[in-house]
Formats: structure tokens, C-alpha cells, sequence
């Protein structure tokens, strides 16, 4: 079996852009991957049609780690995001193939299940004003849909320092959540990266109150002696620190790792290289005595790429969930995808061979690529309405 064809497609949304990709064989079975690009859709096109015809087009989709070493050490190039997420889109891609022809889901070629249900948390359901009563009532409509963890980045467009005022506001807004969703659900505090070290120390402490289920990237991700110097100043909080949705390779890990700098790891595995280099991922922090708790802002591509990863993850924690509450119309453009289950706010294993799902490619071309420009420093970026698809 060899390669013919890699065609992207990109589906438009409000704030973001999808993109997926049918990896095609000569054998007549093909595979679907799925990334979404933070303003970089052009680059990764690119990148991709370099990649092909270089590295995929012929190559035997069951030597998926021949052809991903292929493409991560023959371009003479440091991995970047790029890279690390058009390595991931075909990776996956060729495990939906090697899962269809086997007639096994792909959990069962990784080692089979250690669980029955994953649990999931939600995203994007906060795109409301900045109230203690907005959010209270966004984030009741979480729970009521069986939700036992919610995500929420509080802080408006701080960066580096946030006014006293500001400060001041996203306390009241965690207290108003905690209020409303009582004390039995997980609220995962979201910081984006924005703070300097003491800001987020600061932050921290304020917010430890609530008993949050971790704190997530309190500082940017370049420096991360800075975030062990967070995470040495905040452990008497007994409040997990997690992070690495933005580091997209084994090397970067590596640092994070030696510090011990965190609890958690978000390998986000549309951004790491694929499925199985994030399996690896997973089993480096186990030494560590880390979880993970993969990064997921895409649709429901990425979501069952990760959660066969989920599925046969000793070390898994819980899985991040946007379609639910942010563009849930996406979640058409499969068939397949498992739900959350409003009676445990879990997902149940996948079903069917390979990745499980099936894409309509006519809806997407009924929601084609939208001109957007998504920035988490703007007044107001909680509302993710950046623009519209175009028709």
C-alpha cells in the first residue's frame, strides 16, 4: 500500500480555522487528520505541499514511524510548530488507514484499553461578559450538561502585570463559579501564559481559595527555570501545576521534565507530532510521576484522535472538550464521534476501525476558510467571535 494523495481542506469558524487532511491511498482506503492553526494556516499549507512531495506521496502508510522520522530529520531544520503539527495531521491520518485495514480502532494498536469511560472537561462555554453573574450562569449550563470539570481564564487581557482592578475581577469571577457549580465540580484555572513570576505567584495565592483543580501555564512557555521558580514558590498551595500545550517536541519536554516544574503535561497531540509520539510523551512523565491531560481546541477530528490516545494512557487525566459550548455546530462535520455522557461527563471508548468517524467533506465546503485573526491579548477575547464563516 503506498500514499497517492494528501489534500487538506479547511473548514472556517468564527475565531479559528480547522483544517483537515485525507491522506489517500492506492489501495482505495483513506485516512483523516485534523489541526487547528493559531493564525498560521498558510504556513502549514505550505509546509505540507513541500512535504509530500518529498517525504509522504508513496510511502507505505504502515511505516508510520519511518515516515515521521522522515519528515522530522531530512528537512535539515529546527522542529517548529509548523512542522510538529503537519507531522501530526498524516501521522494520524496513517493510523485511521492501518485501523481500517485491520478492522481494529486504533487504541487497540497502541495496547489496547486501560478504561472504560474518559473524563472530559469543557472549554469555550464562558463567551459571555466578564460578571461574577455571566459567568455563575454560563457555567451552570456546564454542569447541566454532566460536566464534572470546566476550564476558565478569568483575567481578561493581562499581560505580564494585571491592574489591581482587573486582580480584583477575576477573583470575583472564580468565586462566582465556585458558587455556582458548588464544590464537588473541578474549575481548572487558565492563564495563558500571560504573567511575569510574580504576578502569577501573586494570582495563585488569591485564587487558591477556591481549590482549583490546577493552575494551567501561569507564565510564557520560552523560560522554564521561570516556571520553577513558579512552581517552587506556589507548592505549599497544594494545587497542581500544569502545562505544555505550546512545547512541540520530546526535546522541549525534556527540560520541563528535569526541572519538574509541573504536575501535568497538555501535550497537545495535533502540535507534537502524532498519536504515537505523544504515547511516548505520556510514558516519559510516568517516570516522572506526572499525568497528562492532552491539549484539544480542534473538532471532533483531533477530539477522537485523542481519545484513542486517552484510551490506552496509563497515565491519563482527563481530556479538554471545546465542541460542546464553542461553534458546536463543527460537530457535523463527522459521523461517529462519541458524546459527553450527561450522567458522568464522561466520553465512552471510540467505536469502529481506525479513528471511527467518517468526514463529510461537503460540509466543509458549506463552511469554507474565514479571514480571522485570533488574539487572547484583546479586550474581550472571551466572546471568540472574531468573524464569521464566510458562505
Amino acid at each position: 500500500m503506498k500514499i497517492t494523495a494528501v489534500r487538506p481542506l479547511v473548514l472556517g469558524t468564527p475565531w479559528r480555522n480547522l483544517t483537515f487532511v485525507v491522506v489517500e491511498t492506492d489501495e482505495g482506503v483513506h485516512g483523516v487528520g485534523e489541526v487547528r492553526m493559531v493564525n498560521h494556516t498558510d504556513a502549514l499549507l505550505g509546509y505540507l505541499q513541500e512535504a509530500a512531495k518529498h517525504h509522504i506521496l508513496g510511502s507505505d502508510p504502515f511505516k508510520i514511524e519511518d515516515l515521521v522520522q522522515r519528515m522530522f530529520r531530512r528537512d535539515f531544520a529546527r522542529p517548529s510548530e509548523i512542522m510538529m503539527s503537519a507531522i501530526a495531521v498524516v501521522e494520524m491520518a496513517c493510523w485511521d488507514i492501518m485501523g481500517k485495514v485491520l478492522n481494529v480502532p486504533v487504541y487497540q494498536l497502541l495496547g489496547g484499553a486501560v478504561r472504560e469511560r474518559i473524563p472530559a472537561y469543557a472549554n469555550g462555554w464562558y463567551t459571555v461578559e466578564r460578571s461574577p453573574e455571566e459567568f455563575a450562569t454560563a457555567a451552570k449550563k456546564v454542569t447541566a450538561r454532566g460536566y464534572r470539570a470546566l476550564k476558565v481564564d478569568p483575567f481578561g487581557a493581562g499581560f505580564y502585570e494585571l491592574e489591581r482592578k482587573e486582580q480584583q475581577r477575576a477573583v470575583a469571577l472564580i468565586e462566582a463559579v465556585r458558587t455556582a457549580v458548588g464544590p464537588e465540580i473541578d474549575i481548572l484555572i487558565e492563564m495563558h501564559g500571560r504573567f511575569n513570576a510574580s504576578t502569577a505567584i501573586m494570582m495563585m495565592n488569591k485564587l487558591a481559595q477556591f481549590s482549583p483543580g490546577w493552575f494551567e501555564e501561569p507564565v510564557p512557555p520560552e523560560n522554564l527555570a521561570v516556571l520553577k521558580q513558579v512552581s517552587e514558590a506556589t507548592r505549599s498551595l497544594g494545587v497542581p501545576l500544569a502545562t505544555g500545550e505550546r512545547l512541540h517536541t520530546a526535546y522541549e519536554f525534556r527540560e520541563l521534565f528535569e526541572l519538574q516544574a509541573a504536575d501535568i503535561i497538555q501535550a497537545d497531540i495535533t502540535h507534537s507530532g502524532g498519536i504515537l509520539a505523544t504515547k511516548k510523551l505520556a510514558a516519559w512523565a510516568d517516570a516522572y510521576y506526572m499525568l497528562i491531560a492532552p491539549h484539544n481546541v480542534c473538532g471532533p477530528v483531533g477530539t477522537a484522535a485523542a481519545l484513542h490516545l486517552a484510551a490506552c494512557t496509563t497515565n491519563f487525566k482527563i481530556q479538554e472538550h471545546f465542541n460542546d459550548f464553542a461553534d458546536a455546530w463543527v460537530k457535523d462535520v463527522v459521523k461517529g464521534l462519541p458524546e459527553v455522557d450527561p450522567a458522568d461527563g464522561c466520553f465512552p471508548l471510540p467505536n469502529g476501525p481506525g479513528l471511527g468517524i467518517e468526514l463529510n467533506e461537503d460540509f466543509i465546503a458549506e463552511h469554507p476558510r474565514a479571514d480571522v485573526f485570533f488574539d487572547l491579548f484583546a479586550q474581550d477575547w472571551q466572546y471568540r467571535q472574531v468573524a464569521k464563516p464566510k458562505n
